[in-house]
């Protein structure tokens, strides 16, 4: 079996502990917050970043973010001195991968997720539970996708994104980069990069 490592320990984190098949077993979480290192309620191990040099032949997850944090990402997850050959790229074994869709590497597919024919999921991103990438849509290095929201085909979603849970995006359009995307919205029209959007229609605020 693989042994991986997870960086933080936060949401994302324990999500994607949830999602690793029969391949994989999971050494523990690594987090920089010292309070949170040491052994979890729940029998895992918290590591400092020194677990990174420790265990050597262990992949890494990194999954930081949040709405509050999205734009750090690239910066954070660069941050770790990661050979890119150690990342791990995490699909749950429910969620439905089309074979002729391209994945990134350090990437988390959630449970129920699907992705269908010709698309392209970036390297560092996170599609939480299920949430459907329909064909020829691209989504971005570094992005975020809230659990159960639908992007439809050929619509692109620029880097460093954070699209919230149950937004709906119709297809064709572009999401520019650094772009948030609100819980619920529905996004009919392309949004430039760094906004902001909300409501049904989506709006930029």
């Amino acid at each position: 079996m693989q042994k991986l490592l997870i960086f933080p320990y936060n949401g994302n984190g324990l999500e994607a502990s949830a999602c690793l098949g029969k391949s994989m077993d999971l050494i523990g979480f690594v987090d920089d917050t010292p309070g949170k290192q040491g052994k979890t309620p729940h029998g895992h191990t918290v590591f400092g970043r020194e677990a990174f040099s420790k265990y050597k032949e262990a992949l890494v997850l990194a999954v930081p973010g949040s709405p509050a944090s999205y734009l750090q990402r690239k910066e954070i997850i660069e941050g770790l001195g990661i050979n890119p050959s150690r990342f791990a790229s995490v699909i749950h074994p429910s969620a439905q991968v089309s074979e002729m869709a391209r994945i990134g590497c350090n990437t988390l597919i959630m449970a129920g997720a699907v992705i269908t024919s010709n698309a392209v999921i970036g390297n560092h991103t996170c599609i939480l539970p299920n949430t459907v990438i329909h064909h020829d849509a691209e989504v971005g290095d570094y992005t975020l996708l809230g659990s159960n929201t639908v992007v439809a085909g050929s619509s692109r979603i620029g880097k460093n994104c954070y699209i919230g849970s149950g937004a709906l995006l119709i297809g064709h359009i572009i999401i520019g980069d650094c772009t948030l995307v609100g819980m619920g919205a529905v996004v009919l029209n392309s949004l430039p990069a760094g906004a902001k959007a909300v409501g049904n229609p989506a709006r930029i605020i």
